[in-house]
């Protein structure tokens, strides 16, 4: 990001001499972001864009800040990861200019033409992000800090917080150059240590060492800038000038000059220059955002542009503590939580808000995880009846899906409670859309052999069989309807069940028309009777053998939901304890060049503090990561118990249903 325009703060900081004559490397023209892409509704994410911005958080009558309903019910629609830019400044710098550039408007954001502060409390843009798909983009636009019209003098520093709790990449709107008083007037950062907490149970102890690792990026953005971009009459980048002002003096004044420039360094590791020069010329500007666009100059345009270019390809996708991913949903979540904790009086805590959000989100993710299940059930329930490995195999897919939606959205179930609710509810449906299957299946055999037998049952009313030969006929007339209902019924799971309850009917009707027959003797009879038996037994062992076979098809289909349940389980946690090092190393990498840059200034002291604080960073990551390897070898346990349970549960009813029609036959045979 480098420009052939030059300065020395070094010699000339405050000079308003502007010798500009370099090109930047980027391209002018409007920034409009894509027009809002078609949602596949089979797999893309909902997302809600708005033509013109909203309030988020506003001032409530009580003089309380507080979240807005209508803004927080555009968060819900969006369910697609949100990179987060909010920008914060003095009042009347022309921040809503810099938003609506974003949002690839010349209108949107209010821009001011008086001295009185026109944005108040913070506002909210989304857009389709103009450069990563299914992402959007949240434009924040905050209130003008410094307003002399404040009565509560913590409510600039209660926005500054906010803006930074909620933002992915925070810019930092002034004007001139970024010398002590610059610097000065970002007093903010160094009150964040009390603003803001990361553990709830470090109620005495600094945590800002871990800021670091959830702090959004920063973006200094420079309005008005005249200078030469030299140091030490050499060329140097707009961010070798911001590591330049942001230097830690020696001398007079140290703490009050080096507090605000240590708390940026420790806080903002990704920091970012961007200078601007004079929208037109100098005489002509008593506002910039009562300019019309057509007076703005092309370099002042270029330099818009190469602004947004950089925000839209350097902003990241905003990430709660331990790299969790933040939706349009929870971002809104959020926001609820951290502003209702501040107007409480109390301070926002990094731990409390993700527990917070984890209850809220896994509740909806057990919810949206059924449903995706259950409405793919019901689908299926109108092609009732289907073979049971047809129904298993929905099952599994679905189960599957149900668990990947589940995770997808879930985060921090330390204990598993949530995923064995999902568990439950699925096994429970299941087994429902299984009877179901059952009944229908029952309904469509009864009816076959009803329609099959109806000649037969013609026969029996008008005393066909009535006479001599007539059991053999009978006999005859009952192997052609079980030869055609099992050509038909084979693959129905109540086939041989139905066909059994059929004999076992008809089995009357045959005692009755084999006594009657006087063509066969007495012993022949008794040999027809035991045939009859022995018929009536082997269908018995069909239709138990055919539950038995059903019985060990479902146990194979929860053996490989579990299987693909834990595999999913397991690429989750790889994926979370990835996430947790790449924090923790990119925060150890940022301490150790701050760390490297204060030896080489002479900063001893300061170092040795900061090594301290190393040790007892990498004592952290590393109890998190054994607590993490714990819990997650718990919920395995746990799911490897609940499948065994399950298994020998399915085996006992099993048995229960057996043994009840073990006791049936008993009473038909005697």
């Amino acid at each position: 990001m480098r420009r052939g325009a030059s300065i020395s703060p070094h010699v000339n900081e405050g000079c308003r001499t502007r010798t500009m004559t370099g090109k930047r490397q980027c391209e002018s023209g409007d920034m409009k972001p894509p027009p809002k892409k078609t949602r596949d509704e089979t797999s893309a994410p909902l997302t809600e864009t708005i033509d013109q911005p909203v309030c988020l958080i506003d001032t409530g009558s009580d003089g309380k800040l507080c979240v807005q309903d209508s803004a927080l019910h555009i968060l819900q629609q969006i369910r697609q990861p949100v990179v987060v830019v909010a920008v914060v400044g003095l009042y009347r710098t022309g921040k809503s200019y810099l938003m609506n550039r974003l949002a690839g408007k010349q209108t949107g954001f209010a821009l001011g033409r008086t001295i009185e502060s026109k944005t108040k409390g913070i506002w909210m843009w989304c857009v389709s992000h103009p450069t990563k798909a299914g992402t959007t983009l949240v434009l924040l636009d905050t209130e003008g800090l410094g307003d002399i019209e404040k009565g509560d003098p913590k409510h600039d520093t209660n926005i500054f917080c906010l803006a930074v709790l909620l933002s992915s990449t925070l810019v930092y709107n002034s004007r001139g150059t970024i010398d002590n008083k610059a610097v000065l007037e970002l007093q903010y950062v160094t009150e964040l240590t009390e603003c803001i907490k990361v553990r709830s149970s470090d109620e005495d102890t600094d945590n800002s060492s871990e800021f670091v690792k959830f702090f959004p990026s920063f973006i200094w953005a420079v309005r008005d800038f005249t200078l030469e971009l030299k140091i030490d009459d050499k060329d140097a980048t707009e961010n070798e000038y911001l590591e330049f002002a942001l230097k830690l003096k020696h001398g007079k004044n140290v703490m009050e000059h080096n507090l605000p420039r240590e708390c940026i360094k420790k806080f903002f590791p990704s920091r970012m220059c961007i200078t601007f020069p004079f929208p037109t010329a100098p005489e002509k500007v008593s506002c910039l955002d009562s300019l019309n666009p057509a007076d703005l100059s092309s370099e002042f345009l270029k330099v818009a542009d190469h602004f947004c270019k950089i925000v839209f390809n350097d902003s990241n996708v905003k990430k709660l503590k331990d790299g969790i991913t933040v939706t349009g949903r929870v971002l809104g979540h959020l926001a609820k939580t951290y502003v209702d904790t501040i107007s409480s009086g109390a301070v926002p805590c990094l731990e409390n808000a993700v527990l917070a959000m984890a209850m809220i989100e896994n509740e909806a993710a057990v919810k949206e995880g059924v449903q995706v299940y259950k409405s793919g059930m019901e689908k299926l329930k109108d092609s009732f009846p289907l073979e049971l490995k047809d129904v298993s195999s929905e099952h599994q897919s679905l189960s599957s899906m149900a668990t990947q939606t589940f995770m997808t959205r879930s985060f921090r179930d330390s204990d598993g409670e949530c995923l064995k609710s999902l568990e439950e509810n699925i096994n429970k449906l299941f087994e429902g859309y299984l009877c179901q299957n059952e009944q229908a299946s029952k309904r469509r055999c009864e009816d076959l052999l009803s329609s099959l037998s109806a000649p037969m049952i013609k026969n029996l009313k008008q005393g066909f069989y009535a006479k001599s030969g007539g059991y053999d006929v009978f006999c005859k007339d009952l192997e052609d309807i079980v030869k055609k209902y099992n050509s038909q019924a084979n693959k129905e799971v109540k086939a041989e069940e139905v066909l059994q309850e059929f004999l076992k009917k008809k089995s009357v009707d045959s005692k009755a028309i084999l006594q009657a027959d006087k063509k066969l003797t007495a012993k022949e009879k008794k040999i027809m009777e035991e045939k009859e038996k022995a018929a009536l037994l082997k269908q018995e062992v069909k239709a138990k053998e055919e539950k038995q076979r059903q019985l060990e098809e479902k146990m194979e289909a929860e053996r490989q939901c579990n299987e693909e349940r834990m595999e999913q389980m397991k690429e989750k946690n790889a994926e979370e304890m990835k996430l947790l090092r790449e924090e923790a190393e990119r925060a150890m990498d940022c301490k150790l060049r701050e760390q490297a840059a204060l030896l080489e200034k002479g900063f001893t002291e300061k170092a040795d503090k900061m090594s301290q604080e190393m040790e007892e960073f990498k004592r952290r990551n590393t109890e998190t990561e054994s607590n993490r390897a714990r819990e997650f070898a718990v919920i395995l346990e746990n799911l490897n118990r609940r499948h065994e349970e399950t298994m020998s549960m399915m085996m006992n009813h099993h048995e229960v249903r057996m043994e009840a029609i073990l006791k049936k036959d008993d009473c038909c045979i005697m």
